[in-house]
């Protein structure tokens, strides 16, 4: 047999590799439509639980953060005790604890429950891509399986504004939560069904000193930007800065000397590792701010009810989806670089569209920024496909986990920052925008600058309610333009490192097989 043919041809696949990649899928679907309908549960969340605008951001990311601080040493147990059985565990946590969040009685619960979501769901992610890649050993199998598994995120964009839009209009904001239970009382069904065990396992010890450290690390830089944004510049910022930042130089010095790191920082000397990490960060940095703005400007600001909000942003999800399937055809022809540049410039252009909307109303806005989310969009689909696929193709086998739980914190980072640093961005600049009429109360005027929803909670009880509400409206806008400028330079930052970093080493496709 001709080793060339072998290369070329992929195997066919079989049913029960079928089955597992749609049960693998399952977990991201999930994840999606989690994120997707809790931004559009924000106004009413804010309404029922009086958050401040820091608990917003909090409720929002806290999952997120969780994820992220998590992710690597979640990776590192299930090369250690195997993913399948982790993936299990993880699923029935999940769950259990999204249960308890439907139920939060204050702002505080919830951010609780969100956070301990995030501990939960931080062994869902790594193990599905894992496991994805002992399934389809054929780099052709396992590229179009990327692309179904990264299409999984655009499918729970499209499902999760829907079904998440009708259940709150029927019943209240907590329905988004029991969303999730059917979702994995199915994954803890089918998984033992179709999803074989992961082949490869470590025998290295998980480092405590290194897990505490890269939460500290992660925690004290968010917090540090949340709290520059609600507060300015004090003591306060520069110690959760100062204490984050040194956390990572510890942490990042430890996993040197380590023989078994918890993460493996050597990777990261690969060029196409290191470009393809930072391109998945940006790309779902720049989706997840433009969907916590937008979420919240198609209905507070333009008054579209949840499921038309839903339906307006459907598209970009359609688009993702569709360019994560693409990708893995023109991939075939086309240089890794040229791709996942592009992808990481549609998100730019997308953010220009986002950025001359002004004070426009009406259907013509709603159109402008459902275009914004679908340029944006399909380039995240593009970008996410391919450096999924080149991440975990440049790690050792028995790595497998590790190296997707980098794929996946770069992830999670990424809704972080799109979270933190765009949504800090936006509260600040609506913070100083908006102006309170003398006729609120002290505790009415608070709830009116912390949140575009708390304003328009507050306008209703005051009887010039509608001066408030156009100030409000109005400061939520300038906000919006400074938060697409912000994610415009972002994006094409990154294209621009990207390209720098792949562009010279002329043969990307050959460290990726190896």
């Amino acid at each position: 047999m001709n080793p060339s043919a072998t290369l070329q041809t992929p195997p066919r696949t079989t049913a029960r590799q079928r089955g597992a990649l749609a049960v693998l899928v399952l977990p991201v679907l999930l994840i999606s439509v989690d994120m997707t309908v809790l931004s559009f549960a924000l106004p009413e969340i804010s309404t029922a639980l009086a958050p401040s605008g820091t608990q917003l951001l909090w409720i929002v990311d806290g999952y997120s953060l969780a994820i992220a601080g998590l992710l690597v040493t979640m990776g590192g147990l299930g090369d250690r005790f195997g993913a399948r059985k982790l993936l299990l565990v993880g699923g029935a946590a999940f769950g259990v604890v999204s249960a308890l969040a439907a139920f939060a009685p204050s702002a505080a619960a919830l951010v609780a429950g969100r956070v301990a979501l995030g501990v939960a769901g931080a062994t869902l992610m790594p193990s599905t891509l894992s496991l994805l890649k002992s399934t389809f050993t054929h780099r052709e199998q396992r590229r179009t399986a990327f692309a179904v598994w990264a299409g999984g995120f655009a499918a729970g964009g499209a499902l999760g504004p829907i079904v998440g839009g009708w259940l709150l209009e029927h019943f209240w904001w907590g329905s988004v939560f029991l969303l999730n239970v059917p979702f994995m009382v199915l994954l803890l069904v089918l998984a033992p069904l179709f999803v074989d065990e992961s082949r490869t396992r470590s025998t290295a010890r998980i480092d405590l000193a290194s897990v505490g450290l890269s939460v500290l690390a992660l925690t004290g830089l968010v917090h540090g930007v949340k709290h520059l944004a609600s507060e300015g510049p004090d003591a306060t910022t520069a110690l959760t800065l100062a204490v984050g930042a040194g956390a990572a130089a510890v942490f990042v010095r430890r996993q040197l000397r380590l023989a078994h790191p918890l993460l493996d920082v050597d990777l990261f000397r690969l060029p196409v590792f290191r470009a393809s990490v930072l391109a998945n960060l940006m790309s779902i940095c720049g989706m997840t701010g433009m969907l916590y703005a937008v979420s919240q400007h198609l209905q507070l600001v333009l008054g579209l009810r949840p499921v038309v909000a839903g339906l307006v942003l459907l598209p970009g999800a359609v688009a993702a989806f569709g360019c994560g399937l693409l990708a893995a055809r023109l991939a075939r022809r086309l240089r890794l670089e040229v791709l996942v540049c592009t992808g990481l410039l549609l998100g730019t252009a997308g953010y220009a569209v986002l950025a001359t909307l002004g004070a426009g109303t009406g259907a013509a806005a709603a159109a402008q920024l459902a275009a914004a989310f679908v340029v944006l969009s399909a380039g995240a689909g593009l970008a996410e496909t391919l450096t999924n696929d080149a991440i975990l193709s440049a790690a050792p086998a028995q790595r497998s986990g590790a190296a997707s739980a980098i794929s996946e914190t770069a992830y999670e980072v990424g809704a972080v920052l799109g979270t933190t640093v765009l949504g800090s961005l936006l509260n600040a600049v609506y913070r100083n925008g908006v102006q309170v009429p003398a006729s609120a109360s002290a505790e009415q005027a608070g709830a009116a600058r912390e949140t575009l929803g708390g304003a328009v909670e507050v306008a209703g009880r005051l009887p010039d309610g509608a001066a408030l509400l156009e100030s409000a409206r109005h400061a939520f806008t300038t906000g919006l333009d400074a938060t697409a400028l912000a994610g415009a330079v972002l994006t094409a930052g990154a294209a621009l490192v990207v390209w720098r970093t792949l562009r010279p080493s002329r043969g990307v496709a050959a460290p990726a097989r190896a």
